[in-house]
């Protein structure tokens, strides 16, 4: 699925699951990261992938294989990490679903390269350098693309998908307020309007 934003979405209550994703189909935005750091979240996201088959809907905030498995079995399309785990790298890699660990430093780029990922999260992307700093890691990983998250606005999100090296963004600025119309001002981004 060709993404370029991935809304970090936290479901504190499962009912809050149908009317959540419906703003960001609404929004033409069928993307949604749940995270894994709420009581819900496995239940979020079989409610999510049940109800909306078409969306790409994965797990975030995963830290453990035991967290990444139940993801996988609730139907969750791919897997983010605050940082690497070879656990959930090795787990995703033998059953063919994306993981983007978080991945900051030369030496963990270096470490999903050897578990044969191709993109990484860069978390978080302001507080380590931003856009400067992805296009700086990305002379020696040529063959890495980035989703930087953590700073990502709707003010700099075309001078993040500008530079070819990013894979997509991630964040949760759109979750606040109107997310149907926070989606399709990210829709008018994306499309050069």
């Amino acid at each position: 699925m060709d993404v370029k934003v991935i809304p970090v979405v936290v479901i504190n209550k499962v009912e809050d699951t149908i009317p959540t994703m419906q703003a960001l189909c609404d929004g033409n935005l069928p993307v949604a990261e749940i995270t894994f750091r709420t009581a819900c979240a496995e239940e979020a996201i079989k409610t999510a992938t049940s109800n909306f088959p078409d969306m790409y809907v994965g797990a975030g905030t995963v830290i453990n294989l035991d967290q990444c498995v139940r993801a996988h079995k609730a139907g969750a399309k791919f897997i983010v990490s605050p940082g690497l785990s070879k656990e959930v790298a090795l787990y995703c890699n033998e059953n063919n679903l994306p993981y983007y660990p978080g991945c900051v430093t030369p030496t963990e780029i270096m470490q999903a390269i050897d578990l044969g990922l191709k993109v990484v999260k860069f978390f978080p992307a302001n507080v380590y350098g931003g856009l400067k700093a992805v296009k700086a890691l990305a002379g020696p990983f040529p063959q890495i693309k980035f989703i930087p998250t953590g700073g990502v606005s709707l003010e700099n999100l075309k001078e993040f998908l500008d530079c070819d090296k990013i894979f997509a963004v991630g964040g949760s600025w759109m979750m606040k307020g109107d997310i149907k119309e926070n989606c399709l001002q990210i829709d008018k981004v994306i499309k050069g309007e």
